[in-house]
């Protein structure tokens, strides 16, 4: 897959494109379903496949007070558009300048004399340009003015796949607002179904305070600039991916660990299965590893003495051991 992070940069004549347009935070089901059927439009036509997204994301320039953390870092979103048949992602400067263009204004100078667009792939409550001014039928307008077809893909609503959380949320569709409200709660299984795979953080492993190590379970600790939007305090089952492709069960902690006073909020990572005379020869610092959370275990409670605490860790190895037995059939293979 091509990247470009300007129009300068496209080469001259590499349309005629196909178009689409979104931030793609998270790289769900529903932007699956865009990109899908843009990627089949572009090669039933003879034409490129092209994603259009900012960079930084708008909300960081219209509201700069107001803390924003992306679902998932931009190296792991690149890599999740590429496996799904795009031919370039055109990641574009975002300002308050850029974002003052009209809708046709934008539209002509991008799709159309930056992009070579033929056809533009997109969703039905799509909008764009000044204050957001433009909308499907703008652009349809737009399509007959400029040339280029406009092929509209519904929402992914929920459905069957989804199971118990399509039931109680009948009329809700797939969005990366909703994605967030699941984490915040903790539910990374439900994240899971919007997703379509597990919810990802990824980042360099960094010493902490190593009383893991002491009371028996040694941990990854991720760096505080990890991409990936952390979930509830908790504790929950998951994978790590090291740099080696290696794939390892682990007990994952994310909080400040309320048993110990001062603690900042962090996670942290407990490799299980490998025998104890290896454990201490197993040394992550450093690397850039993926934290990928399959099931959440329990809420994070203070525990009156270190007794406590060591039993209650024994047994959420216990309890992720078996979470990740039943979700094997789920975990993805493809990350790294």
């Amino acid at each position: 897959m091509d990247c470009f992070t300007s129009l300068e940069q496209v080469p001259a004549g590499y349309g005629p494109t196909a178009v689409t347009i979104g931030n793609f935070d998270g790289v769900h089901r529903g932007h699956a379903r865009v990109i899908s059927t843009l990627v089949e439009e572009a090669r039933r036509s003879g034409l490129r496949s092209v994603a259009i997204s900012f960079d930084p994301h708008p909300a960081l320039v219209h509201r700069p007070d107001e803390p924003h953390f992306p679902i998932m870092g931009q190296r792991d979103s690149s890599q999740l558009l590429a496996g799904l048949g795009l031919d370039a992602l055109a990641l574009l400067p975002y300002s308050l300048e850029f974002a003052r263009k009209s809708p046709e204004e934008f539209i002509r100078e991008t799709f159309v004399e930056g992009l070579g667009a033929q056809r533009v792939v997109i969703g039905a409550d799509v909008r764009f340009g000044q204050g957001n001014a433009g909308d499907l039928s703008t652009m349809q307008e737009l399509g007959e003015r400029y040339g280029f077809d406009v092929v509209v893909v519904e929402d992914l609503g929920v459905d069957d796949e989804l199971g118990d959380l399509g039931a109680e949320n009948p009329h809700r569709r797939c969005s990366s607002t909703w994605i967030r409200e699941l984490l915040a709660q903790g539910d990374v299984e439900a994240a899971g179904l919007l997703l379509g795979r597990h919810h990802r953080m990824r980042g360099e492993v960094v010493h902490g305070a190593a009383r893991g190590r002491e009371l028996g379970f040694p941990t990854a600790n991720m760096a505080a600039d990890s991409d990936g939007l952390i979930p509830a305090d908790g504790v929950y089952a998951g994978w790590l991916h090291d740099r080696a492709g290696t794939r390892w069960p682990v007990a994952i902690s994310v909080g400040s660990n309320p048993t110990f006073e001062g603690v900042s909020r962090q996670v942290e990572a407990h490799v299980m299965g490998r025998p104890q005379e290896q454990v201490e020869d197993f040394d992550l610092y450093g690397q850039q590893v993926l934290l990928e959370f399959v099931a959440h275990l329990r809420p994070m409670v203070a525990y009156r003495g270190l007794e406590a605490l060591i039993e209650q860790m024994a047994r959420d190895v216990e309890d992720a051991q078996e979470a990740l037995a039943r979700a094997e059939a789920y975990a993805p293979r493809e990350a790294s």
